[in-house]
């Protein structure tokens, strides 16, 4: 799910849930992305003014690939935390399709 040229989804966490009661929100970006950018973008895609951005950059991990015991390493992930104004909102909750 992309949701636009630099931010790619929302982190939908316990964490991040119990973070958006407190105007912050959690997206996972490409590894081009700066600060000002998804600043711009959520702007544009959500109406909302953002007061502060935090970027994290998570390292890959090593991870074992079958028995011989070779391991590879993931790739590494960009993620920020946003803090949008006062009485502003980000819906990001996931919506449950409606069954028939």
């Amino acid at each position: 799910m992309r949701i636009s040229a630099f931010v790619l989804k929302p982190i939908i966490t316990e964490k991040s849930m119990w973070l958006s009661e407190n105007s912050k929100y959690v997206f996972q970006v490409t590894e081009d992305a700066s600060a000002g950018t998804v600043k711009r973008e959520l702007k544009k895609l959500y109406n909302v003014d953002v007061t502060s951005v935090h970027v994290i950059i998570l390292p890959g991990k090593k991870r074992r690939m079958g028995k011989s015991g070779r391991f590879k390493k993931t790739a590494k992930r960009k993620k920020v935390i946003v803090t949008i104004k006062e009485g502003q909102k980000i819906d990001v909750a996931p919506h449950e399709k409606a069954q028939k």
